[in-house]
């Protein structure tokens, strides 16, 4: 039997994207060569846009509870002093949910996984390891050793999610292009019982809470980094200096020694310290016939963001709603071939960002690092209220109406005045906003929304002004396709067009 969907790893990524394809009713195989999921924690940070994702797969309820929502980042400068400054403090909250979050991965994990176990066309099978495989025209068949045997499944499409050291990249023969940034960091998560203990810093803004913000340290002595987590949990990173060992720093004396010097008087254990490489790395290739890469399979940015697994969830994102528009609306299945398209610019202009942000991060020169810090004060004086939002682009390409405005925006998801987010009741999939009551769609899959009734203080009415628009149609993965003044008719012909040739479903 062919199966829609084999996806290879089940971290973060591969276990979203079985949740939302899923949900969509394709029938999926998630292969996992490990028989437990990760113990220690890695990725850290997301955004409100995951978090939308996670309403979209029917797993919020299962996640919400074990995030911690903080207030953005703060860079200080070489003279302790404050240099840029992106805070979300007493700031409107459009999508509905708080910019930044910090969790503990494997409590994710372990949630997404509660998430599959609910699903009955979704087969999760642990300790598989993927060997190979082979395309055969609209086929893939994968290859896979479990408890010594060698089995496969023959799929339509395959994701691979494993990682950066990915096999399935490996076996497609791809290559990844060098972003020529390459940095060593000593990463250290701890159980902390009490507050960080942060130097005297100047400049620090009335309402910013150093205890809720993400400090990036640019301290030419060693650049640090310290994070807040959920409930107890902390995690540092120091830069390797010249000529400086990766085992002697992993060494639990040197490790209590820098992180010490944060926790003067307070109860802490170390769970974990390990060296790493922040990388900035695409893949050349993202779709190899009817096999995917995702995730850090895909690219690898550097952490200063926290954008590494938002990257990976928006890449499944946009497979998840193609994928079942080709599966259960008749689109044509030439839509997958603007997956990298739409995903791969977004990626490197935010790698471009964290770059940026690397390079000045990890001056080690004194006199430099004195000029850096004015030139980033003065730049920060022109950009007042910035936040990490604003480094995420629009799309460029792709299933976008170019040209209308707003388009490939993420869309806006408003508080209604029961406390319910804009989602929970439009519901997923393609939604038409229009101002009243005069615009209609007859697309089956498009649902029409008035923004007139919505009990949403006109926050939707209040988008269209700001876009000189009275429609928006948006995607399944909460970006805008494009807009219109007057008659909608346009925009759901535009739509139409670029989800290519519509096939007959049949029975």
């Amino acid at each position: 039997m062919t199966i829609d969907v084999v996806i290879v790893g089940c971290g973060p990524v591969g276990a979203l994207a079985a949740n939302l394809l899923g949900h969509a009713g394709l029938t999926v195989l998630v292969l996992e060569k490990e028989l437990e999921h990760y113990p220690l924690p890695r990725a850290v940070h997301l955004d409100h846009e995951m978090m939308r994702l996670f309403q979209t797969a029917g797993v919020i309820d299962r996640v919400a509870n074990d995030m911690v929502a903080t207030d953005g980042h703060l860079h200080v400068g070489a003279d302790h002093g404050v240099i840029r400054y992106m805070g979300t403090v007493g700031k409107p909250r459009p999508f509905g949910w708080a910019n930044d979050y910090f969790f503990y991965q494997p409590e994710l994990e372990a949630h997404l996984r509660e998430g599959l176990a609910c699903l009955d066309n979704v087969e999760l099978k642990l300790g598989a390891a993927f060997t190979g495989l082979v395309q055969n025209g609209d086929t893939v068949t994968v290859a896979y050793e479990r408890d010594g045997k060698i089995e496969e499944v023959t799929s339509r499409w395959v994701i691979g999610t494993d990682g950066s050291r990915s096999a399935v990249r490996k076996a497609l023969g791809v290559a990844l292009d060098d972003l020529k940034f390459e940095e060593p960091w000593l990463v250290v998560d701890a159980e902390v019982d009490g507050p960080v203990t942060f130097p005297d810093i100047t400049g620090v803004p009335a309402d910013a809470d150093l205890q809720r913000l993400s400090v990036m340290m640019c301290d030419p002595a060693r650049p640090a980094t310290v994070v807040p987590g959920r409930r107890d949990h902390r995690r540092w990173e120091f830069m390797l200096l010249p000529g400086e060992d990766d085992a002697a720093m992993m060494k639990p004396e040197k490790v209590g020694e820098l992180v010490g010097a944060w926790m003067v008087d307070v109860p802490h254990r170390i769970v974990r310290a390990a060296t790493y490489r922040f990388h900035g790395l695409v893949a050349e290739q993202w779709k190899v016939g009817n096999v995917f890469l995702a995730g850090d399979a895909a690219h690898q940015t550097p952490p200063f963001f926290g954008q590494g697994m938002c990257h990976g969830l928006r890449d499944v994102a946009n497979l998840a709603w193609k994928m079942d528009a080709i599966v259960n609306h008749g689109t044509s299945s030439a839509i997958l071939d603007t997956y990298q398209s739409e995903r791969d610019p977004h990626v490197r202009a935010v790698i471009g960002a964290a770059v940026e942000a690397g390079r000045y991060i990890c001056e080690l020169d004194p006199d430099e690092a004195a000029a850096r810090d004015a030139d980033i004060r003065a730049k920060a004086r022109q950009r007042q209220g910035e936040t990490a939002h604003d480094l995420i682009p629009a799309i460029a390409s792709g299933v976008i109406a170019q040209g209308t405005p707003g388009a490939g925006e993420r869309f806006v998801q408003p508080i209604l005045d029961d406390g319910r987010k804009l989602d929970d009741l439009a519901g997923q999939g393609w939604r038409l906003f229009v101002r009243d009551h005069a615009a209609a769609s007859n697309e089956s899959d498009v649902v029409l929304i008035v923004a007139a009734d919505l009990p949403d203080s006109g926050a939707i009415l209040s988008w269209l002004d700001a876009h000189m628009a009275d429609a928006v149609l948006v995607r399944p993965d909460h970006y805008v396709f494009g807009t219109a003044s007057g008659d909608a008719a346009a925009l759901l012909a535009a739509r139409r067009q670029k989800l290519a040739a519509r096939r007959e479903l049949t029975a």
